[in-house]
Formats: structure tokens, sequence, C-alpha cells
């Protein structure tokens, strides 16, 4: 096989009455496919947890790796006021409007009008520090402060642009992987190396109204309920489908071994991370029944194809199902791609090594290794 320039993880991950992820209304998301509902956690949903979770693989714990905070309120929270216990007050209100229009944009000086932005933790340091220079120089002064932040502004593109073309991961290692817009800085947008399916379950939804209440422990006068709600628990076996573009992650990274860690971390995150909210009353907590990993140079491909009709809720015959699809499309494309596969249930995949979750992490670990 040549060097993979393609890493594709699959999954078969379930989960019992809980509620994943909700819609505006507050039930459970939902995809029709096959003729039949299913229910569904976004790919948004899926990232953030991956990004954000407290884990021994967290990216963050990741030598090398860098922060990031998304966020409509950075120039405010990180920026801005950090500086009003060390200066005047007159002078950080007439450095903040600049500021604020100098990373979102005219309309910046209102949150409203604000796009949620992701910058990582080195954009932030250097912002802090040209905000704390530009205080210091004016001497207490508003509006030698304010002439200079809009002198500043002017050349705030380029000089942002400076340091993030000298700087390891300005924008974080969140951005690094699933990529970056910012409509008022074209130049600083990212493209995301890690593809992200919205998972789905194998089987039509399994769906059911939770109706609960609440007692008042104080209440003497009325000892029944004090309230009474519904929430929807759903049940589901979920296939998820993660596509690394290997290149593109060396390329944001700017380090083939960090490379390696991430994708080591992001095996284990997608296998054990559960994308659960409600952790209090469902306890969310699931593990994948079955993870393939397939390395190769060819256009990736989902397997969901194999779900197009539902099968059973049950880990034996979705296994059996994405076994039998993926068979046909050897037989049918013969790309040969290199597989490794961690897989609860009885069965062997074609051409796929057998092993554990760790034996998976650390066999991704070598892949960025191979394009070098």
């Amino acid at each position: 096989m040549t060097a993979p320039r393609f890493l594709q993880i699959h999954t078969l991950s379930p989960y019992t009455g809980a509620l994943l992820n909700r819609d505006d209304a507050g039930l459970a998301k939902r995809l029709p496919y096959g003729g039949v509902l299913r229910t569904r956690v976004s790919s948004q949903c899926l990232k953030r947890h991956w990004a954000q979770t407290d884990d021994p693989h967290a990216l963050v714990r990741i030598d090398g790796a860098e922060a990031a905070y998304r966020s409509r309120e950075l120039v405010t929270r990180k920026v801005v006021d950090p500086l009003r216990e060390r200066f005047p007050k007159e002078v950080i209100d007439a450095l903040e409007p600049e500021l604020q229009q100098a990373v979102y944009g005219d309309k910046g000086t209102t949150k409203a009008n604000r796009q949620t932005l992701l910058f990582g933790a080195p954009e932030i340091a250097w912002l802090s520090k040209e905000a704390e220079r530009l205080a210091a120089e004016a001497a207490g002064d508003a509006d030698a402060a304010k002439k200079a932040a809009a002198d500043w502004k002017k050349q705030f593109r380029a000089n942002i642009g400076t340091m993030r073309d000298n700087a390891k991961l300005p924008a974080g290692i969140t951005a690094a992987l699933f990529g970056r817009m910012v409509t008022s800085d074209p130049d600083a947008n990212i493209t995301a190396p890690v593809h992200v399916a919205h998972a789905f379950t194998v089987h039509e939804e399994e769906a059911e109204s939770d109706y609960f209440t609440a007692v008042d422990d104080l209440s003497v006068d009325d000892p029944g309920a004090d309230t009474i709600q519904e929430t929807e628990l759903t049940s589901g076996l979920f296939y998820g489908y993660v596509v690394v573009d290997l290149p593109l992650l060396i390329e944001n990274l700017n380090d083939v071994g960090l490379a390696g860690a991430v994708l080591h971390n992001l095996v284990y995150l997608i296998a054990e991370v559960s994308p659960g909210a409600k952790l209090g009353s469902t306890a969310p907590y699931g593990r994948a029944s079955l993870m393939l990993l397939e390395a190769g140079d060819r256009q990736p491909r989902s397997l969901g194809e194999a779900y197009r009709h539902p099968c059973k809720p049950e880990a034996a015959a979705a296994a059996d199902a994405l076994r039998s699809h993926l068979t046909r499309l050897d037989e049918a494309y013969d790309t040969g791609e290199e597989r490794h596969v961690m897989n609860l249930v009885d069965g062997e995949f074609p051409r796929a090594h057998p092993g554990s979750l760790s034996a998976l992490a650390n066999w991704a670990k070598t892949l960025p290794g191979a394009l070098v």
C-alpha cells in the first residue's frame, strides 16, 4: 500500500435511556433515512465533546498542544477585563471599541453583532500584550489611547498575520483539527482536516416521553407533586464516521510527532467520550462496541449505506451488516485500505487486523510518519 492520505474511523456505539443531543424544541435530534426516522447526534455536538472533555486523552493534554476559546466576548473577558485593575477606566474604555472592531469587524462594538469566534491561546496572548502596550503608552490620557488604538487597528490584520506565521498552533489545537472560519478576516480561516459525520441509529428510532415529578420537601398543606414535567428519552446503537486528511493535519500542526499524538488521542476520544447531556438523570455513558480504522490513499467512503435498511437494534446484527457491505465494496472497488478493528462481538472483518483500543490508537499514531 502507498503512503496513506486518509484515515477513516467507523464506530458502533450504544446508549440507553438518554437524550444525547436536543433540537430547539428540547427533543432528540432526528434523521430520516431508509424510509424511517433515526435518532441523530450532530457532528457539532460530537466535535465539541471531543475537544472539551477532561480526560486522560484530552487533546489539550498533548505535549505541544495549545488551548482555544470560542466566544463573542474574547476581547472583553480575555483582553480588556484583566487590564481594568491596572489602568484608568477612561483609558480602557477608549481602547475597547477599537480592539473589538479589530477582532470582530466594524460592528463589533455590540455583542449581538459579533460572530462567535474561535481564537487560540497564542493569539489571545499576543492581543493581550498589544492592548497592555497601548494602555501603558497612553499614560493615563484617554484621547491618546483612542488615537493610538485607531492607528493600531489599521495594521491589525498584517500584524496578527505575522504573529500567526511565526507561532506554533496560533489558533489552538481545536482549530487545527476542526477548522475555523472568520468572516471578518478570510486570511485567518483554517481548513479542517478532521471531517465528522452526524451519527445516527442503525435501526428505527426508539423513543419515549418520560413523565417525571418533583416534590416540595417543605410543603405541608399539599403533599403531592410540586412540579410535573415531561422529557424525551431515547435508546440506540449509533453508527459514527470520521475521516482525517493526514497531509492537511500535518500541515496544520506543523509537526509530524504532534500529528501522531493527536491521532492516538482522537481514537480514544471517539471510542470513549459520550456526547451526552442530562448527566445527572440519565448517566449517558457508553463505549464503542466496534471500531474499524482504515488507512488508504483513495477517496474515503462512508459505510452508512449498510444501514439504509434498518437492522435489528443489536451490536451483532449491526456488525454483520457492516461486514457484508464492506465485503461488497471490496469486491467492486478493490481500494486496498489497511484495516484494524476492535470488536466486542463475534466475527472477523475482511483484511482487518483485530486488536484492542490501545492497539488501534498506537497504529494510528504511526500513520503521519509514513508520509515523511
